[in-house]
């Protein structure tokens, strides 16, 4: 049976925490940042000088850790869209992770679309282990790989919108951020690897 856009996505999702999670400069830049982290945005594909980046089944996916009980939640799709975003200087594609860090960074999300910088701050990450992400307030960090190279990414003014379509073609019926993130209202079982490879770069091993 065919795998659908939205699951390919996912799956590229999976790979994409992995990858992060495999090199362990990559790996501890992340952990530094994920003190009382809130969700994770990850967009396994973002192309140079394109209005639209991610591919097909929505670009992003969102997941959101449950307070109380530590789990990830099923994934949202979404688009993200931009004139110019920063990537190494002749590299093609990059691989994105946004921790979401803050309530009204989750709540940008929830509105289904936003501006980076302008409703909801952002910040690259520190890059090769550096201590730089203590006491930064943003919202957002966004961590990036390009070509197999850790690199913060400058993504102010990217915008970032639910894709309805891809929602209610995952889960089978209409499903706003909402309902999958907060009152948890659909489940598609596929999504069981991307959740347990987001727990295991974010969770294991955290202070």
């Amino acid at each position: 049976m065919a795998v659908s856009e939205q699951q390919q996505l996912v799956e590229k999702a999976k790979l994409t925490a992995e990858a992060f999670g495999a090199d362990p400069n990559q790996r501890d830049d992340i952990r530094q940042a994920v003190k009382d982290v809130k969700g994770v945005f990850i967009v396994p594909q973002l192309f140079r000088g394109a209005f639209i980046f991610g591919g097909t089944g929505g670009g992003g996916i969102l997941l959101v850790k449950d307070e109380k009980t530590g789990e990830w939640s099923q994934p949202a799709f979404y688009n993200i869209a931009a004139v110019s975003f920063g990537l190494q200087a002749g590299a093609d594609t990059s691989e994105l992770i946004i921790l979401v860090r803050t309530q009204k960074g989750l709540e940008e999300f929830y509105r289904s679309d936003f501006k980076l910088g302008a409703e909801a701050g952002i910040s690259a990450g520190p890059v090769g282990g550096s201590t730089a992400v203590e006491g930064v307030a943003a919202d957002l960090i966004s961590f990036g790989r390009t070509k197999g190279v850790f690199a913060g990414m400058a993504l102010n003014g990217a915008a970032i919108a639910a894709s309805d379509d891809s929602n209610q073609a995952y889960y089978g019926k209409a499903a706003r951020p909402t309902d999958i993130l907060v009152q948890k209202t659909v489940n598609n079982p596929a999504s069981k690897d991307l959740r347990a490879a987001v727990a295991e770069l974010l969770d294991k091993g955290k202070k």
